[in-house]
């Protein structure tokens, strides 16, 4: 089981994650939502697509841009489709 924490709270857990780069996406039904801020931020990586990103607030905390999801990937990363990957002090074990 891979798990996302932050600020002492489980963000994410599934044992369904798909690694790219380095990096756990979770799927989008194993991540709590009630810690997601939808961010106007994006980025462009060159093979996956354009990156939306979500701010998370735990206990009245927030870690501005701490996750990012890819709505419409290129073919090539269409295995992480919508799923959330985290950043920025988020511990994923």
């Amino acid at each position: 089981m891979v798990i996302a924490r932050w600020n002492g709270t489980v963000i994410a857990e599934s044992d369904k994650t798909v690694v790219v780069e380095g990096n756990h996406y979770f799927p989008p039904e194993a991540v709590k939502t009630q810690y997601l801020k939808s961010s106007d931020t994006t980025s462009r990586c060159p093979w996956k697509g354009v990156a939306n990103y979500y701010s998370l607030i735990v206990d009245g905390k927030m870690n501005e841009d701490a996750a990012w999801f890819y709505a419409y990937p290129s073919d090539a990363a269409s295995a992480i489709k919508g799923h959330i990957a985290f950043w920025k002090g988020v511990e994923v074990t």
